[in-house]
């Protein structure tokens, strides 16, 4: 019980204390425009290697673009429902939704 109450603390404190210090303090614009795009870059950090790579036989990742690679032909529909509607769950779901068709018919 020791160890969940100082995890407990411990997560309290680190998402806590930003909010705490600074929520009601005024940012400077260009800080403020600069954090909204962190969101974007971090999940673009974690697409792109997974749609874009490929393990090869020794295992180093290559480069996957073709045909076959699925993930990368369901990512132009997402991307064109994101930039349309402007919606994220709208992209997620014509990813899963084109993930789907194309492993169905393939």
């Amino acid at each position: 019980m020791l160890a969940i109450a100082v995890m407990f603390a411990v997560t309290f404190f680190e998402k806590g204390a930003p909010l705490w210090l600074l929520g009601t303090r005024k940012m400077n614009p260009h800080a403020e425009r600069w954090l909204g795009f962190v969101p974007a870059a971090v999940l673009a950090a974690l697409l792109f290697p997974e749609i874009l790579l490929r393990e090869a036989a020794d295992g180093a990742p290559v480069l996957f673009l073709s045909r076959e690679n699925i993930f990368l032909i369901a990512s132009i529909p997402s991307l064109a429902i994101a930039l349309w509607k402007r919606s994220f769950f709208g992209a997620i779901t014509a990813g899963i939704a084109t993930v789907a068709l194309l492993r169905l018919l393939l």
